[in-house]
């Protein structure tokens, strides 16, 4: 499949989708397939269509036509061996750390002490990772990579702000709960969670397509860390208090402030993310996701600051509170940016053949995904399983086009060629007998 062709109709691109020919199946499935009787239904020739254009549910799939079999799909590239070598001593780096981590734990905190606060730390850990798979449910991110993002603030992060911590003990002695609160955590805390999220950039930079996805990864990081600095308080808080003191630091840290840390390095991520749906080298990535780190650590002391210098509850409600709600406006305007982007994406296949304009607005929009899934419920066999994989797929073919047409993306010719054929396959067993 060539990248060459036309500009776009309504701006210059160097990239157009190939025309909707046949793709040659004769590795990847049986003879039959390229005898389906199947040929995509017109706008004009399905019922209720036209009129549903101004509903809120927009589209009506077609109903089954004719047997078709359904192929092997072509698996999409594989990573170099260089980005698995990377991957495997990141991960190696994390086991040492954790293996150290489990036994600081144990001498500074006490076995028992330390097993509660882990049970407790569990609950807003998946507050968070709850909200974070709803921000996550347009286009999910490889769950390798998600379990590295918890991993590496869970771990990496939290490691090396103790070593940072140590070693400014060692140096400078001790300094003031203000100036540690205030100054010191937000900065070095940030710094390593931000860290974590440009090494996923570096490492899975074909994984990491826009601001939704940093702001994802970004959260995931900051709400490891969060899993583990609550173990701590935690243990912490009962050692020193018992049970009452213990109820007051769960309140506040894991039912009144879960998304804390997940807020702050979002921001990084963010910044990360928008210089990576421009076209952006390594080098502005960095400098994107130092800017976003400052946000990330003025943000962070700020709400330290307000457990510090000011009547906690009083602020909370004043100004965290607030800062939460337009960050989960703003998570919302950056879904509804993907999937405009994710339907301009597949608009531009549809006009060389390979979709419909109704499984466009099928695949691209909340709604039409929820109308097509209930009509694959229907079907012989329950087939919702198979418009999960078409969604998937042609979601993951609107980004693969969105990298070709930036050029930041090798492998764009590749993975559009397998995505092609996966869809097209797909509809195919979606419509069969």
């Amino acid at each position: 499949m060539s990248l060459g062709g036309p500009p776009q109709p309504q701006q210059p691109s160097p990239y157009t989708p190939p025309p909707a020919q046949p793709p040659n199946t004769a590795q990847y499935s049986a003879p039959q397939y390229a005898q389906s009787p199947y040929t995509p239904p017109q706008f004009s020739a399905q019922p209720g269509y036209a009129s549903a254009l101004a509903q809120p549910t927009p589209y009506t799939p077609p109903a089954p036509v004719a047997p078709s079999p359904a192929p092997s799909l072509p698996a999409l590239p594989v990573p170099t061996r260089k980005g698995r070598t990377v991957s495997i001593w990141l991960f190696a780096f994390l086991g040492f750390l954790l293996l150290a981590l489990i036994g600081y734990f144990g001498w500074a905190l006490g076995p028992m002490a330390s097993v509660i606060g882990l049970v407790l730390a569990l609950i807003p850990l998946t507050i968070v990772f709850l909200g974070v798979r709803m921000i996550d449910r347009w286009e999910p991110e490889p769950k390798r990579l998600v379990f590295f993002a918890i991993a590496w603030g869970a771990i990496a992060a939290i490691g090396l702000t103790l070593l940072v911590d140590l070693g400014l003990t060692l140096l400078v002695g001790q300094r003031g709960e203000t100036f540690s609160a205030v100054v010191q955590a937000p900065i070095v805390e940030e710094f390593w969670k931000g860290f974590g999220v440009f090494l996923i950039f570096l490492v899975a930079r074909r994984a990491f397509d826009g601001p939704v996805d940093g702001v994802v990864y970004g959260a995931l990081v900051g709400a490891g860390f969060a899993f583990t600095e609550n173990i701590q308080y935690f243990a912490i808080s009962l050692i020193e208090g018992g049970g009452e003191q213990l109820t007051v630091t769960f309140v506040v840290r894991a039912l009144l402030s879960p998304f804390a840390h997940a807020m702050f390095t979002s921001l990084t991520g963010f910044a990360i993310g928008l210089a990576a749906r421009r076209h952006a080298s390594a080098g502005v990535a960095l400098g994107a996701g130092l800017l976003g780190m400052l946000g990330a650590i003025v943000l962070h002391a700020l709400w330290n600051g307000s457990a510090t210098f000011a009547d906690f509850f009083g602020l909370y409600f004043t100004l965290q509170v607030p800062l939460f709600l337009g960050f989960i406006f703003g998570i919302i305007m950056l879904r509804r940016e993907e999937a405009r982007l994710t339907k301009s994406r597949l608009g531009e296949y549809a006009a060389a053949g390979w979709f419909t304009p109704e499984e466009v607005t099928m695949l691209a929009t909340p709604a039409g995904r929820k109308v097509g899934l209930s009509w694959a419920a229907q079907l012989r066999g329950d087939r919702r399983p198979l418009m999960r994989e078409f969604i998937k797929d042609a979601t993951a073919l609107a980004s693969v086009r969105q990298r070709a047409i930036t050029g930041r993306d090798p492998l764009a010719a590749e993975d559009e060629r397998a995505l092609l054929i996966r869809t097209r396959a797909t509809r195919a067993a979606l419509l069969a007998y």
